[in-house]
């Protein structure tokens, strides 16, 4: 069962007790509302509950994230995106309260971008900024609080001579709002931006260079990575199997996060269909994974998933044509189960 509770994260922040070791049945799990690691975070979900766990998450800014992993309340962050995310993991890695177990995406990449018209009337780096303090309104837009520290601190270190300037902190959702309605005026934006996206294809859109002292060079190179609270895969090994062979790649995220932000769906069903088109990944994730029973678990993540379309089709059949249209975008996952029937003869 996938309980996802938006507040679960925001009241276990304030609790001051330590949390009882949790339980293997259960794995918590939390990410800070990024569409890559929605995905990512129920594409783990689905695994794991097709091998027969329960799993949590929910919604929280970073810094709450590591004081939950920290105290117990959580197991597994899929999304530390490195170095971006350094300011706030340092402590805990000195500590040893947060392990990094797995590199899950290599190619990655964070830092400021530009609409293509602004970067051709002459804005290319950070230190072009500052010259057009006016045509900027001297906003640069971020995304959640507490996923724009690198922002804040520019500000703050009065770096790039952009001290006393605004950040505007909302949401992913938010910031690309913004965008668009920017880029349908014209309109001078300062913004966010990183890959796997799909702004990166829906708008003409350029990073700009000389951020290397904040976000890393190669406009943000970044990895992201795995983590766990300390301890976690000694205490549950057979999890700690899966979570330290799930790898992506930008391609398969940017495919589905579209399906999140283009099409609507949610993050789940996204991740059935990316589990859908790359059945071909899941030999290799699901190597030496059992079911929380022992059983075999590739064989049990292949009838889940196939079992689940199956449903969907006896469904469909059996509904009128006013429920067809609801109904068809969940069939997506139909390829998975065609993949399944031919891999096994």
């Amino acid at each position: 069962m996938n309980i996802r509770k938006p507040a679960l994260l925001a009241a276990l922040a304030l609790s001051a007790a330590p949390a009882a070791m949790a339980d293997c049945a259960k794995v918590r799990m939390a990410e800070p509302g990024w569409s890559d690691l929605a995905l990512t975070t129920a594409i783990t979900q689905t695994l794991l509950e097709s091998l027969g766990y329960e799993t949590e998450t929910g919604i929280l800014g970073v810094p709450v994230i590591y004081q939950s992993m920290r105290r117990g309340d959580l197991d597994v962050f899929m999304g530390y995106w490195d170095p971006s995310m350094r300011p706030y993991y340092d402590a805990y890695r000195d500590s040893g309260d947060i392990e990094t177990v797995h590199q899950n995406l290599a190619g990655a990449k964070y830092t400021w971008a530009v609409p293509a018209y602004v970067y051709e009337a002459g804005v290319h780096s950070f230190a072009d900024v500052a010259a057009h303090a006016g045509e900027f309104g001297e906003r640069l837009y971020g995304i959640e609080p507490g996923s724009n520290q690198n922002m804040l601190d520019i500000v703050a270190q009065d770096a790039f001579g952009l001290g006393g300037w605004r950040v505007v902190e909302s949401s992913e959702q938010g910031m690309l709002a913004q965008l668009r309605r920017s880029i349908r005026k014209k309109d001078w934006i300062l913004f966010l931006a990183w890959a796997p996206h799909p702004m990166n294809t829906a708008y003409d859109i350029r990073y700009l260079e000389g951020g290397d002292a904040f976000y890393g060079p190669d406009f943000g190179g970044a990895t992201v990575s795995t983590q766990v609270r300390r301890g976690y895969l000694e205490e549950c090994p057979n999890v700690g199997r899966l979570l330290t062979r799930l790898t992506f790649d930008v391609g398969m995220e940017s495919e589905g996060m579209a399906h999140i932000l283009e099409e609507g769906d949610s993050a789940g069903e996204a991740a059935r269909k990316v589990l859908a088109a790359h059945a071909g990944r899941l030999e290799g994730w699901l190597d030496g994974v059992e079911t929380i029973d022992g059983a075999p678990g590739l064989a049990a993540v292949k009838d889940a998933l196939g079992r689940g379309t199956r449903e969907l089709r006896i469904a469909f059949a059996n509904i009128d044509g006013s429920g067809i249209a609801a109904l068809a975008g969940r069939l997506a996952a139909l390829p998975f189960a065609l993949a399944s029937h031919g891999a096994s003869g």
